[in-house]
């Protein structure tokens, strides 16, 4: 046994002198140090032996152990040493990686700034519920019965009292049967709409609603607010213009227009070739609407607006596709 114990020695020393990186290394720590190799052999074959030859074989074969793992360790000292210093230097004078930061979603950066243009004139911030009651979202605002838009293909019916929001409109009505006049406020929010989804609809979107109502409000402050808005989002340069319209809750009503800020008037694609970007809704709010709230219309006149968000979107981006604000599509998102 003596002689194993010599040649084991010997081999592994022999191995040692041609070990060149760390995988030779372990295969050789493996093959003699590792439960099943060479060491462990002579030790289990150590139990067989007389008495008389475990006090002299037992001293060798402790001593070879010492031997082979201090030398393993010198070696794996050498070669982690030599290999940190062939490794890819790194150069600390590069400009660091800068991780990419999330924004806010072009929807809701929209929406946030014409948020900020009406508060800073004196517009409170009103939200309501996106479930609305029937009374509330058509009713107390002056649709009839018949009207177009109580049909089926236009509304998500919860119940015959209940649908889920077609505009935000309706947090007037809340708002009002609250609060004396005056009352000025806007009022952001998502609404739905029964409709097939395509390029120009989708049946979710958002709108921001606006009111005033105070004694001797005009249209001419109606005209002063929205231009000034329109200034203020589209640049001082905008020209507009207002178009009579129709809408149940307001009387008059109109639209208001925009000079295409892509073609600065001129006519393209995005403003159908008329050099004109219909931009919102607005009128004077309906005598029976006021008179539903409780407020006295021989008092009281207020105007009121809306716009939609994604259209605002849509138009000041020159994006043709409303389904693209919606996909989560980072390639697109990351270009707002």
């Amino acid at each position: 046994m003596l002689n194993k114990i010599s040649e084991t020695k010997r081999q592994f020393f022999a191995a040692a002198e041609g070990i060149k990186n760390s995988k030779e290394l372990e295969d050789l720590r493996i093959a003699h140090l590792g439960r099943n190799g060479t060491v462990a052999t002579l030790f289990e074959e150590f139990k067989t032996v007389t008495p008389e030859e475990k006090r002299v074989l037992g001293k060798e074969l402790n001593l070879l152990r010492q031997e082979l793992q201090a030398k393993f360790d010198e070696l794996k000292e050498v070669i982690e040493s030599s290999e940190k210093l062939s490794a890819p230097k790194i150069d600390i004078s590069l400009p660091g990686r800068v991780p990419n930061k999330g924004t806010g979603h072009i929807v809701a950066e929209t929406m946030n700034e014409i948020i900020t243009i009406f508060k800073k004139i004196g517009f409170s911030v009103v939200t309501g519920p996106e479930i609305e009651s029937d009374k509330n979202n058509f009713e107390a605002l002056n649709f009839p019965a018949d009207h177009p838009a109580r049909d089926m293909q236009d509304t998500f019916f919860i119940n015959k009292d209940f649908v889920l929001r077609t505009h935000t409109t309706p947090v007037q009505i809340r708002i009002m049967q609250t609060q004396e006049p005056p009352v000025r406020a806007i009022m952001p929010g998502r609404v739905y709409r029964n409709e097939a989804i395509n390029a120009r609809s989708y049946c979710m979107f958002h709108q921001v609603d606006g009111i005033y109502v105070d004694e001797k409000v005009t249209f001419a402050e109606l005209k002063g607010t929205l231009v000034h808005f329109a200034k203020e989002y589209y640049g001082s340069s905008v020209q507009y213009k207002f178009r009579p319209s129709f809408f149940p809750f307001t009387e008059p009503s109109a639209e208001m227009d925009i000079t295409c800020f892509i073609c600065g008037g001129k006519g393209c694609r995005v403003c159908k070739q008329s050099g004109w970007l219909e931009i919102l809704g607005c009128g004077m709010v309906d005598p029976n609407v006021l008179k539903y709230v409780g407020y006295d219309p021989e008092k009281v006149t207020g105007y009121a607006f809306g716009m939609g968000i994604e259209r605002i979107s849509m138009l000041k981006h020159d994006i043709n596709d409303i389904r693209l604000l919606y996909e989560n599509d980072v390639r697109f998102l990351k270009q707002f």
